[in-house]
């Protein structure tokens, strides 16, 4: 392949030209893309631990964002439920681990580890149960206040209507909405900085709306720092970009940007060892890959369920035992990738830019990555997220507009090259860090410009 050839070598054009609404801006002003994994405290099985090299393989993944599933039981009063110095302790390390790695951490609260929780009476309230809720949130809110890498909290995971006598819209507008004004006003009292990420009802079985089990949100919540993070775990291809959309119009109506805290119909217990069929690697891949592509297309950031290994699985679908661990074999970390999974999971995407994303998109099957910018120098360097390893073990090119051409070639190790660069850039602005995975370029070549940045497959006939 020459350079001519690779220089048309294009994505599927996206329609969009204005900055995409999604993403969220850190302390400096970057645009940035949460990306990243699930990371539970425990399974079926017991306690899960995790260490250095496993928050290492998360980044090499692409993860800049973890999130920490927590126990209800382990932080509050409800019935056999203990606040628990050792629990604390461990999420210490978890925060710590995720921050030594690059990564920002997101609380997540479930209502596991108690003896029993009711949502019918919760909801209720008549045992003050929502100021035991708020009490068991404030241990947390305190102890990482001044975090700067705690992002933020998403304060109710997946509330239930179940056997109440009530539409979802009036649960959510009575109930689910003062619930979050409450809670979220709580939490500013203590970090106002933090960001506050909500979900919706999650729907009774069989109640679901185009495959979707998630009710509409269809009130505001009048709060800043919002983040919506809805779950989808849709199996039928064609209903994916419309749950999307819904998404969407719901993310605008909350003025709050989208960021998926779950996603990835779970793996059955046959799937690995069928290639072919409904339930098989093949269409496991194809259903990830039309998930990622209209995620990234839409620009929102993906926390993915769970970086686990496989050592239960649960029996809830009609196929049969079923899991999100990523991993199959049977450890609680896990190292073994399900790689039909993994390498989607793993595409390439700009992780945070100085600047302005306009739009993006991987490109699966000429293994593309085609970004478009407004660059702002003054807010820093920009970091892509490339995955060399799995997506390029032949090399890779990297392209900014027509005059600037890098590339790397594995064979020689020594970092990229130079195929073409205006003699007003510093090619050394470019650094390609083979470790993590990722290229940082610590200057655009022009500021306050629009810029489109393609990484492409191939290094030959370069030299």
């Amino acid at each position: 392949m020459n350079f001519k050839t690779l220089a048309f070598l294009l994505l599927i054009p996206i329609s969009v030209s204005a900055q995409i609404k999604h993403g969220l801006r850190d302390t400096q002003g970057r645009h940035v893309i949460p990306r990243g994994f699930v990371v539970n405290t425990n399974d079926h099985k017991g306690e899960v631990f995790f260490n250095s090299d496993d928050y290492f393989r998360m980044v090499r993944l692409g993860a800049n964002t973890q999130v920490i599933r927590l126990e209800l039981g382990k932080l509050s009063n409800f019935p056999g439920g203990k606040l628990e110095t050792t629990y604390l302790m461990k999420l210490d390390t978890l925060v710590k681990l995720g921050k030594n790695a690059g990564l920002k951490t997101v609380f997540k609260m479930t209502v596991y580890g108690v003896d029993k929780f009711v949502w019918e009476e919760f909801w209720q309230n008549k045992n003050n149960e929502y100021q035991t809720y708020i009490d068991a949130w404030k241990v947390i809110w305190t102890r990482y206040a001044n975090s700067n890498s705690v992002l933020g909290y998403d304060i109710v995971n997946e509330p239930r209507k179940l056997s109440m006598d009530i539409s979802y819209s009036k649960l959510t507008k009575q109930y689910l909405i003062p619930l979050y004004q409450n809670i979220i006003d709580e939490s500013q009292k203590i970090n106002p900085d933090k960001k506050i990420l909500v979900q919706s009802i999650f729907m009774n079985k069989g109640e679901g709306i185009d495959n979707n089990q998630y009710a509409e949100i269809t009130a505001p919540i009048n709060r800043k720092n919002l983040v919506f993070a809805p779950h989808i775990y849709q199996d039928k291809i064609d209903f994916i970009k419309p749950v999307m959309d819904r998404f969407d119009k719901e993310s605008d109506m909350l003025n709050a940007p989208i960021l998926i805290g779950e996603w990835g119909f779970p793996t059955f217990a046959t799937t690995d060892t069928l290639i072919e069929g409904r339930l098989g690697q093949l269409k496991y891949r194809e259903l990830y890959i039309r998930t990622a592509e209209v995620f990234d297309q839409m620009g929102v950031g993906t926390i993915k369920a769970w970086f686990l290994g496989n050592r239960s699985m649960q029996n809830f679908l009609p196929g049969g035992p079923s899991t999100w661990a990523i991993f199959s074999d049977s450890t609680d970390a896990g190292t073994v990738e399900r790689k039909y999974i993994t390498d989607v999971i793993a595409r390439p995407y700009p992780q945070t830019i100085a600047g302005d994303i306009q739009n993006f998109l991987f490109n699966h099957a000429t293994r593309s990555l085609n970004l478009k910018i407004k660059s702002d120098n003054n807010k820093g360097a920009s970091t892509i997220f490339v995955g060399a390893n799995r997506h390029y073990p032949d090399g890779f090119s990297v392209m900014i507009n027509d005059d600037l051409v890098l590339y790397y070639n594995p064979l020689k190790n020594v970092g990229l090259e130079i195929y073409k660069c205006p003699e007003n850039v510093s090619p050394t602005d470019f650094i390609w860090d083979v470790h993590s995975q990722k290229l940082t370029i610590l200057k655009w070549p022009q500021d306050k410009a629009n810029l489109q940045v393609k990484i492409v497959p191939g290094i030959r006939n370069f030299e």
